[in-house]
């Protein structure tokens, strides 16, 4: 071990002068706050969409209840929420802020 050699190390040196200029890339985040921000509105909506389509518990669960099955916030309100709610969503991913010039 005692006879083998090291290599000499190499190092190399880079002059800057004034005139040079090192620019690193520009990091760009995927999403801004807006972004964010229209995104939890569309999980807040979606949320309540289900919730209204859940509905209340039913006082006899033997018993029949079509006006609670059938209201008009379980069939009508509830999809709409829903569907409103993945619209917002989509909307959330496809929003970018326009750039002052």
């Amino acid at each position: 071990m005692a006879d083998q050699k090291k290599s000499p190390s190499v190092t190399t040196t880079v002059k800057l002068t004034a005139t040079t200029k090192v620019t690193q890339p520009e990091k760009r985040v995927v999403f801004e706050r807006e972004n964010y921000i229209l995104f939890f509105l569309g999980i807040a909506v979606i949320t309540i969409g289900y919730l209204f389509m859940a509905g209340g518990k039913s006082p006899d669960p033997n018993q029949f209840y079509p006006d609670q099955i059938f209201s008009w916030s379980r069939i009508n309100l509830a999809p709409t929420l829903v569907l409103l709610g993945f619209g917002i969503e989509i909307l959330a991913i496809m929003y970018r802020k326009k750039k002052a010039q």
